[in-house]
């Protein structure tokens, strides 16, 4: 497979989240610093207090995507490695951040880091368990699953448009979305989602079967691949 990341997007916003992490914290501490020496100013360690934890907030929403090791990409990479060369895997490089050009079709990949039993019954996403520390990230260091099944059909709307307008010439196939959850410490319950939803060790199984059932012939493949893929 080949495998196309935009490094200098990665560089860049991992540099974002540790300059806001290192910001937050400081304004963090200033502020609470203000409200227990100086009361007369309580209202001001009050806007130092919500503009650290803004930026906190900032500093770990892009330390979890381009900061933390293996990064999105590189669990995604590496579970689909050894898919044949006719694979391309494009990571922030397309209106998606993760999207995969191969003969079973277009795939958007979405992936996420939680961690407990993540079910999905009667239409809604729950994230359960945990250790006690895990609970605590749940709460204030970590994003929530949202609502997937929503998000992901306009996802696919938006690379879907991206390449019609880039070649219009193309018959290009509806994009797929596929839910993939990196850690193994989740435990999925997701069999009525109706999104495919998988453990990361699992993608690239779901992939091949797809060979079965080949939607895109090799002349629209190279066209979009050709497209997609940086000039060296």
């Amino acid at each position: 497979m080949k495998i196309h990341v935009n490094e200098r997007l990665v560089r860049r916003n991992s540099r974002i989240g540790q300059i806001a992490s290192l910001a937050g914290l400081l304004v963090l501490v200033g502020g609470m610093y203000i409200s227990f020496q100086y009361q007369d100013f309580v209202n001001i360690a009050w806007v130092a207090l919500l503009i650290g934890f803004g930026l906190s907030q900032l500093g770990l929403y892009y330390g979890n995507r381009w900061g933390r090791r293996p990064r999105p990409d590189e669990h995604l990479s590496l579970a689909l490695k050894s898919l044949d060369d006719r694979h391309s895997l494009y990571h922030y490089l397309t209106p998606v951040p993760h999207f995969l050009v191969g003969p079973t079709g277009l795939w958007v990949l979405i992936p996420f880091h939680q961690v407990g039993t993540i079910t999905y019954e009667k239409g809604r996403w729950r994230q359960k368990g945990g250790n006690v520390f895990q609970r605590y990230l749940r709460l204030f260091a970590q994003e929530g699953i949202g609502r997937p099944d929503l998000d992901a059909p306009n996802t696919c709307q938006v690379i879907q448009r991206y390449l019609k307008k880039h070649l219009p010439d193309i018959d290009i196939p509806g994009p797929q979305a596929i839910l993939v959850f990196t850690s193994d410490k989740a435990e999925l319950q997701t069999d009525e989602a109706p999104i495919p939803t998988v453990p990361i060790k699992k993608l690239k199984e779901v992939i091949r079967k797809s060979g079965k059932d080949a939607t895109l012939g090799a002349p629209i493949l190279k066209s979009i691949q050709d497209f997609l893929t940086p000039s060296s």
